[in-house]
């Protein structure tokens, strides 16, 4: 249960300034993961862009951490809603805290493993490899959970099926992905970031 974050008193723009401001609204701990683990605030911006094709659209973050990705985009783009999945319970938390300190009422944080969702109740999808911690010798978050070569096959195999029965149309952000993970029929329409960041569209 996470304790008492630091908040400074003021409007949500004062936490979208920089990176090191936002990460202010966690503890330090969360603070420390940031580099490694956490989506910058540039990349969601330019991620949320391309996913909030319109007004309601639903957006689901595929791993979503301290929720970092969904509270800037539901921040530059109040009109879409937007959803993360995450199995850890306490970053979970974390995320909820810091929604309810900006202030913003079109997130949802869900606790739970990705298997247990129906893509197809969602529009568009971000992913910054958040199964890579299962790979030997990757920067885990910590050793909550159980890690394998399996489960990082299995949960890739997972989400690319779930993602490959998606409509035409269907529109995905990556961060830090390799291409040939990339689920069949979607193709890369837009690349930035040193091309850490892509934009994809299912055909």
């Amino acid at each position: 249960m996470p304790t008492t974050m630091p908040f400074l008193s003021g409007h949500a723009d004062r936490w979208f300034r920089s990176d090191f401001q936002f990460h202010h609204l966690y503890p330090l701990y969360i603070q420390a993961l940031a580099y490694k683990h956490w989506t910058p605030l540039e990349v969601a911006r330019k991620a949320a862009s391309f996913l909030a094709t319109n007004a309601g659209v639903k957006i689901l973050d595929i791993g979503s951490g301290a929720g970092k990705f969904c509270l800037s985009g539901a921040y530059y783009h109040p009109d879409a809603s937007f959803y993360g999945i995450e199995q850890r319970d306490d970053l979970s938390l974390y995320a909820t805290a810091a929604q309810q300190k900006l202030g913003l009422d079109n997130i949802t944080f869900i606790h739970g493993n990705l298997t247990t969702l129906d893509l197809k109740d969602y529009d568009h999808f971000y992913f910054f490899n958040s199964f890579y911690e299962h790979l030997p010798g990757s920067f885990r978050i910590d050793d909550k959970l159980d890690f394998s070569t399996q489960l990082f096959n299995h949960y890739n195999g997972y989400m690319c099926q779930q993602l490959e029965k998606m409509p035409a149309g269907t529109r995905l952000a990556t961060y830090h992905c390799p291409e040939e993970d990339a689920p069949a029929g979607y193709h890369v329409v837009g690349a930035h970031m040193d091309d850490l960041l892509k934009f994809w569209v299912k055909a």
